[in-house]
């Protein structure tokens, strides 16, 4: 299902599962990226240990907008398992 019909089919109770859903992808994302190399610092003409510092702030933006963007389907699963568990306890 994709993310932007999901929104809408998001009712209040299970928003803020929704939303958690789409954070924990974003992290797994992040960590992704982190791995991948993305954000490293170049060798020579860096920016520094400022760089260094916010490039983790950079890569989870950017995990956010590929999840944003429909990710791929992490949140969707998480979502639909804390859901689950969430209508069998209420």
């Amino acid at each position: 299902m994709p993310v932007a019909s999901h929104r809408a089919a998001a009712s209040d109770p299970h928003e803020a599962l929704w939303n958690a859903a789409k954070e924990l992808e974003a992290s797994f994302l992040s960590e992704m990226l982190k791995s991948a190399g993305i954000g490293k610092t170049p060798d020579s003409f860096g920016g520094g240990i400022g760089e260094d510092q916010f490039a983790s702030f950079l890569r989870q933006e950017q995990a956010r907008s590929m999840v944003d963007s429909g990710g791929f389907g992490l949140a969707q699963s998480l979502f639909e398992a804390l859901k689950e568990r969430s209508d069998a306890k209420g």
